[in-house]
């Protein structure tokens, strides 16, 4: 047997169940007595919230993320929380919400520019002081963010999506409620979900992944393959929403400790070149990445694990122990269509832009976990087949 080393890491606590978002008062007391909120979604969750911790002796300063959180948006957010003199921050929202909280609470005790902490466009420095106490309340189930170590931030000056990293990003507390879930409309439904599915998929192919990330993306995948259809259909599922919030919690945990695949180094610079979300571009090259992989490997690399992990994940989306690689990109294919995913076209992707796209994407910290590398003419013929 190979030699095997592997590390984890996540959240410091995760809460997770139906009415938890009850406890966010007493938790945040527990941290701190000033905190600084980052709301994103839906404003009932967060306007209810923020009146729990009104209500518990706390002095809440909110500040609103809108869209994707640009670098700018989070050096506006950490300005706030200096002035309000805060000690604790929480995120409430999706992912970008979630994001633009990490990245608050990293500022509040590093000195510089956020840009001296960004991969790709930034100087890449390690943040030198643990961030302020951050708790992370998802309202979405997809990203997973509310236990990993880095925050995604679009750059507008090179328009592409980067991430700040380090383990200081990891929340002291993920307190994840199935119940916050339920407003979400179908096409966000869809959206989170299937980047939820992505994170999995990547994360057990990827080049780190190791059994204890490969228990949990099997698990995810199977309440992701049993739910995110029925949520789709009807957003009062109870146990449909609880499949898919605690699949997006795996796939962060999968991720944070596996990393991803060409999925995602293909999601950062097109989310900063076009307004579609992030997990309709995942949703859109997820299929297509799968099949190119398994014909790369078995072109190149006949003898691959990976292969094997690719029939694997077909095993357990269709329920059939007799199902092969192809079966299972088929089967996210028809998901996809199910599930009503536009083309890459319609938010504005043109062939122009594929040699940019697929020269950013080959530098994306994602792409390195890759099973295969994939040549340029193979990522190209990705976005091809992604347009329409």
């Amino acid at each position: 047997m190979a030699e095997m080393r592997f590390e984890f890491a996540t959240a410091n606590r995760i809460v997770f169940g139906p009415g938890v978002a009850a406890d966010l008062p007493q938790i945040t007391a527990s941290l701190g007595d000033r905190p600084f909120v980052l709301t994103g979604g839906t404003p009932e969750h967060y306007e209810q919230i923020v009146k729990l911790l009104t209500e518990t002796n706390l002095e809440p300063t909110t500040f609103g993320i809108r869209g994707e959180p640009t670098t700018e948006t989070v050096s506006a957010a950490a300005a706030a929380a200096r002035q309000a003199r805060a000690d604790v921050v929480v995120g409430i929202g999706g992912g970008s919400a979630i994001d633009a909280g990490k990245a608050v609470a990293a500022m509040l005790t590093n000195e510089g520019n956020i840009e001296d902490y960004l991969e790709v466009v930034g100087l890449g420095k390690p943040l030198k002081n643990r961030s302020a106490p951050y708790i992370a309340v998802p309202t979405t189930a997809g990203t997973g963010a509310e236990v990993t170590r880095n925050a995604v931030l679009l750059v507008r000056e090179h328009r592409v999506k980067v991430s700040m990293r380090s383990p200081f990003l990891l929340p002291e507390v993920a307190l994840v409620d199935p119940l916050l879930t339920h407003s979400m409309a179908p096409d966000v439904t869809a959206a989170t979900g299937l980047d939820a599915l992505t994170q999995l998929i990547e994360a057990f192919v990827t080049k780190k992944a190791n059994p204890l990330t490969d228990g949990i993306c099997r698990e995810g995948l199977r309440c992701a393959a049993r739910s995110l259809r029925r949520a789709f259909e009807d957003g009062d599922d109870a146990t449909a929403r609880q499949d898919m919030a605690l699949a997006a919690l795996f796939s962060g945990l999968a991720l944070a400790n596996a990393g991803l695949g060409a999925v995602h180094g293909f999601a950062g610079p097109l989310g900063g070149m076009i307004g579609a979300p992030h997990g309709v571009v995942c949703g859109r090259l997820l299929p297509h990445v799968m099949a190119a992989n398994v014909k790369a490997l078995q072109a190149r690399v006949p003898d691959s694990p990976a292969l094997a992990r690719f029939d694997e994940i077909a095993w357990i989306v269709t329920g059939d122990d007799s199902a092969r690689a192809s079966d299972g990109v088929a089967w996210v294919d028809d998901l996809c269509h199910v599930l009503t995913l536009p083309g890459l076209r319609r938010h504005g992707l043109t062939e122009a832009d594929f040699p940019d796209a697929v020269a950013q994407a080959k530098k994306a910290s994602s792409m390195k976990g890759n099973p295969i590398e994939l040549h340029d003419d193979e990522l190209t013929a990705i976005l091809a087949v992604a347009m329409d």
